[in-house]
Order: C-alpha cells, then structure tokens, then sequence
C-alpha cells in the first residue's frame, strides 16, 4: 500500500477515535435519561461535526469533491453508518442480550469499517 493510503487510514482511526470517544461521552451522559437507542442517536448526532470536520480536512484531505457535496455525501454514509449501528446495537443488546457497552462498542466498530469504506470511495473521491 502507499504511503497516501497509511495516511488516510491513520487520520481516520484518529479523527474516528476522537468522534466515538465524543459519542460515547454522549451516550453516558443520557443514558440514564431516555433509552438506551436514543442515548445512542444523542451520541450519533454530537459527533457528526467532529466526525466530518476532521475527516474532511484530515483523513481524505486530497478530496476532489466540493465541500457542500462532502458534506452531502457524508450525511448520507454517516446515517448508513448509523443506520447499521443502530441495528446492531439493538440486536446485541435486546436478542443476544449483551451488556450494554459490549454491544455499543460492536456497532460502533462495524459502523466504522462501513463508514471508511463509504467515506474514501465516495463521500471524500479522490
């Protein structure tokens, strides 16, 4: 692999790290409050911005696309990714009956492989 290829994957995990510590902050704070896939959309919605900021401008920094088309794009791979969060999470937690961390931390984990995928061969094209 190239070294463009290593740099994007290491500002990703980064900038991913970052936004999923912000969700998980989230997600801590309110769920106690509401139910646990709101205390998860909560955290979803927070780190957006952290999310696409840094991915924009770090991890797919050699974009060709245009920054309203980015953050079109993104929203659409974010709610994908969500979307499969969502779904695992609830899965983890109401049918394999998981704790809630082990299950949040599963969604977030398939929900970041989908959204590295979605995010360097679309929403970011380079």
């Amino acid at each position: 692999m190239n070294t463009a290829w290593w740099s994007s994957g290491l500002w990703f995990g980064l900038v991913g790290a970052t936004a999923a510590a912000v969700h998980l902050l989230v997600f801590e704070l309110t769920r106690h409050a509401v139910a646990p896939e709101l205390a998860n959309l909560a955290g979803f919605l927070t780190a957006f911005g952290v999310s696409f900021v840094g991915h924009r401008w770090l991890s797919f920094k050699g974009t060709s696309t245009g920054l309203q088309q980015s953050l079109w794009r993104f929203f659409v791979t974010a709610v994908a990714g969500f979307v499969t969060n969502e779904l695992c999470f609830m899965l983890a937690l109401h049918v394999a009956h998981w704790p809630v961390w082990p299950s949040l931390v599963l969604a977030l984990l398939l929900a970041a492989g989908q959204t590295f995928l979605l995010g360097r061969w679309w929403a970011f094209r380079r």
